[in-house]
């Protein structure tokens, strides 16, 4: 189970590790965009620098330190609800961790850093093994309409 996994916040030292998994992450089914080196960095630079709207997670095991997977979640508000939004952008498990409740892990950790605010994610509907896990996890999918602008 994912008790021998760490929830920790990205540093600048996991820059490299970050990158190579969103490359693997970006180029997956589970992705519907394909991202950019450039992109990349600059949502690992959010994450680590001083950029109030993105928090990026790593999960690791707790004897190695071995990086098993990372997470990042926008913060926002919303108008609908009234109050903070937190949104789930990524969560990336290596294959080799996978199925063992890493993410039900980080969705929990998420749940609790973020109380009071109401917390999203989007997931490709293909991916029905995520879907599965996100259920579990009392979420639902709603129907919703993206624009996508390229300013």
């Amino acid at each position: 189970m994912s008790s021998n996994t760490n929830i920790r916040k990205m540093t600048k030292q996991d820059k490299q590790a970050v990158i190579e998994m969103m490359r693997v992450f970006y180029t997956s089914p589970a992705v519907f965009s394909n991202g950019s080196e450039n992109i990349f960095l600059q949502d690992i630079e959010a994450c680590t620098g001083k950029n109030p709207y993105l928090d990026g997670y790593i999960f690791a095991a707790a004897d190695s330190g071995e990086i098993q997977g990372y997470g990042m979640v926008a913060k926002s508000f919303s108008t609908e609800f009234g109050k903070p939004c937190a949104w789930i952008e990524d969560i990336y498990i290596k294959d080799s961790y996978r199925g063992l409740g890493i993410g039900s892990r980080f969705i929990e950790h998420v749940k609790k850093t973020y109380a009071g605010c109401v917390i999203r994610l989007e997931v490709e509907e293909e991916n029905e093994r995520a879907v599965k896990v996100y259920e579990k996890n009392g979420f639902h999918v709603l129907p919703y309409m993206e624009m996508i602008t390229n300013e």
